[in-house]
Formats: C-alpha cells, sequence, structure tokens
C-alpha cells in the first residue's frame, strides 16, 4: 500500500526599513579612516593585497584579482571560526588572528564592526602592519 504525504510551505514576509540598513557616520568615518590605513599598507613590499568589509560596504584591493572569491571565502572563514573558537572557550572577543601558510600570511581582525584582511608574503612584517591598523 501507498502512503501519500502532503507537504506544506510557508512563507515568511520580511520587511527592510532602509534607514536601519544605513550606516551613521561614525561608522562611515571608521570605514573611510582603515581604507585610508590599508590603501598605504597597500604599498608595503609585500603585502598582496586586502578585504575591509562592513554591513553596508567592501574594498578589495589584490594583485591577483581573478581569486577575490578564493580570498573572500577564505577571509570570511578565518574570521568566522575564530568567534566559534572564542565563543567555545569562551574567550574575549579575539583581536586579530595571524595565518601562516607555506608561500604566505593573513592578518584577519575585526575593528569596529568593520572586517578585515590583509594578505602577505612570508617575509612581510605582521607585527609593524598589526600597530599601523590597530586603533
Amino acid at each position: 500500500m501507498v502512503k501519500k504525504t502532503s507537504q506544506q510551505e510557508t512563507a515568511t514576509a520580511v520587511v527592510v526599513d532602509e534607514d536601519e540598513l544605513s550606516a551613521d557616520p561614525e561608522e562611515d568615518q571608521t570605514f573611510t579612516d582603515l581604507s585610508n590605513k590599508l590603501a598605504e599598507i597597500r604599498k608595503d613590499k609585500g603585502v598582496i593585497g586586502y578585504i575591509l568589509r562592513n554591513t553596508t560596504s567592501a574594498t578589495i584591493d589584490l594583485k591577483e584579482p581573478e581569486k577575490i572569491v578564493e580570498y573572500a571565502l577564505f577571509s570570511s572563514q578565518v574570521l568566522d571560526s575564530s568567534r566559534e573558537i572564542s565563543d567555545l572557550f569562551e574567550l574575549d572577543d579575539v583581536e586579530s588572528i595571524f595565518i601562516e601558510g607555506k608561500e604566505n600570511n593573513a592578518l584577519c581582525m575585526t575593528i569596529d564592526g568593520n572586517k578585515i584582511s590583509i594578505f602577505m608574503e612570508k617575509d612581510a612584517d605582521h607585527a609593524d602592519i598589526l600597530k599601523r591598523i590597530s586603533p
């Protein structure tokens, strides 16, 4: 005997207030300041590029623009994983994460809601970069 099943789908309406989406001027200023600092850091020898993003904007500057998706996914995974590990071990907020690879390194952090990932060659001075970008 064949049993009949029925499926019901429920739709949920989402209402978005455009005023809530717009960033306040202080957040915009922080984003602009970070963007300017990153543009200067990008000129350093050994810096491959960076990704800066918040809830409303993003700035990406990479030597290899064809790899934007890979860098963006990597950046997102690192920041999400660090938050999960911090929650799991009941740590305070993670200030920065340094990933050391075979050929390249990455420095990731969140400053005032702005997510930053800086990609660099092995010989780049990540401590100096961290000092220059930190508030």
